[in-house]
């Protein structure tokens, strides 16, 4: 399993730890931001960050449960939970005890839906009960706040992608040819072929659209 990117990452680590701060008043001790593999099935899931990084293995336990990834999503279920983890009806699951074991009592997640059933997932976990739903409330609203620049940090961080390879797909993504993209990029279609065929061996696959899809699994897109 691939290393969460804020650890290769200064800038990355520095955005979480701050973000930390920035919830001391919920006691909020520890963020994990898990991500779809993309080079695995819908199920699969990857630690994309872990702060504090001490809490690598109950984050990687996490990555590996069921809870709150395809099923969930598939179940029509909220994209925001809020719960007591020793007080969960699957109280007994690695990651809870896991992260029990560090007294860490509540849960906060929120959901980011990618293409084809796949998602970026924000968990904010604290030593105390919440029990009021407003400071779970809190917690949401902050990670809806930081995502957008924490997304374009961490796909920057982590990508195997060449900037002009990501703005080749980007532009495929909005439906632009490989000629209509050289004209934007102002460069030859040969060239945005090329930049093309690198994306899609760094991918994986063997057609664009796909290659589309895993970069927007990467948060590249």
């Amino acid at each position: 399993m691939p290393s969460p990117v804020n650890f290769d990452s200064i800038t990355l680590d520095s955005m979480l730890a701050d973000w930390i701060s920035a919830l001391r008043e919920y006691a909020v001790e520890a963020v994990v931001v898990l991500g779809p593999d993309p080079f695995g099935q819908r199920q699969d899931r990857v630690v994309a960050a872990v702060h504090p990084p001490r809490l690598r293995e109950p984050a990687s336990a996490l990555a590996e449960s069921q809870d709150f990834g395809a099923p969930w999503r598939e179940s029509d279920a909220p994209l925001v939970a809020w719960q007591h983890i020793a007080n969960s009806d699957a109280g007994g699951d690695r990651w809870r005890l896991l992260w029990l074991a560090h007294g860490f009592q509540s849960v906060v997640r929120v959901e980011f839906p990618l293409p084809s059933g796949r998602a970026f997932e924000c968990f904010m976990f604290s030593p105390r009960q919440f029990h009021d739903r407003a400071e779970a409330a809190a917690l949401v609203w902050s990670a809806l706040n930081i995502w957008p620049l924490f997304k374009r940090t961490m796909a920057a961080a982590g990508s195997p992608l060449s900037p002009r390879e990501s703005e080749c797909l980007a532009l495929a993504f909005e439906g632009l040819t490989a000629r209509q993209t050289g004209e934007r990029l102002r460069c030859t279609e040969r060239t945005v072929n090329y930049h093309m065929a690198n994306a899609m061996a760094k991918l994986r696959v063997d057609n664009k659209m796909s290659a589309i899809q895993r970069a927007c699994w990467l948060g590249v897109i």
